[in-house]
């Protein structure tokens, strides 16, 4: 009975603000034999402004932990190492290139991301250090659960984009989908990945160097 009047109250909240909730299930086709990994679903159509929280991604054991990485428009992300060497974090994503130079263990820089978009970091050292950061326009984004079902709760009523994001996808897939206030949409998305490397070159546009060469590791 309790349970019951507070989702029924949680409804009413919802009604009286003007916003929704978006439910569903993002239905993830993998290669044989391939490691489950995190889905980003996020709606597009309107803007927030960015959390004062600064989001972490952590450079420990030759990866960036997460791999995967959603922020909004304006926030930071800090890059700690927790590597006893050194690491150099850079991105040669057009327009938004930046570099942050080489660091020791126990230090960490961060960079603020003030425009959307999908930005790849990589470690100028170690090769096999990459990373995705998705910078959205708004709040509404999360990561889906092991089974693939999601849920986006105090969405702001009116028609948007959602979409899901696979660093192992081609492209995102997407749908439109309609918010009304004081009600839940459901939906379901297939999302196809592939086999990748995320071969990359240095900093510099030249390949790596033989790791066993590097005096940094």
């Amino acid at each position: 009975m309790r349970s019951t009047l507070l989702v029924m109250l949680t409804a009413a909240s919802a009604a009286a603000d003007g916003t929704g909730t978006v439910r569903g299930k993002i239905n993830v086709k993998r290669p044989e034999g391939a490691e489950p990994r995190p889905v980003v679903v996020y709606l597009t159509g309107f803007g927030e402004p960015p959390p004062a929280a600064v989001a972490t991604i952590v450079q420990r054991d030759k990866r960036f932990s997460p791999a995967l990485v959603a922020i909004t428009a304006g926030q930071s992300v800090a890059f700690p190492n927790g590597d006893p060497f050194l690491h150099n974090v850079f991105s040669p994503t057009p327009s938004r290139r930046f570099d942050l130079g080489s660091f020791p263990k126990g230090e960490s820089r961060a960079r603020v991301f003030p425009e959307t978009g999908v930005i790849d970091v990589f470690c100028n050292i170690h090769p096999e250090m990459s990373a995705t950061i998705l910078v959205l326009p708004n709040r509404k984004f999360t990561l889906t659960a092991d089974d693939g079902t999601f849920t986006l709760a105090n969405v702001p009523a009116g028609k948007w984009t959602l979409f899901a994001y696979s660093r192992r996808a081609e492209a995102p897939v997407h749908l439109a989908v309609e918010v009304r206030a004081g009600e839940t949409a459901e939906i379901a998305l297939d999302l196809v990945e592939q086999r990748r490397t995320f071969d990359h070159k240095n900093k510099f546009g030249e390949p790596y160097r033989d790791p066993s060469e590097s005096r940094y590791h």
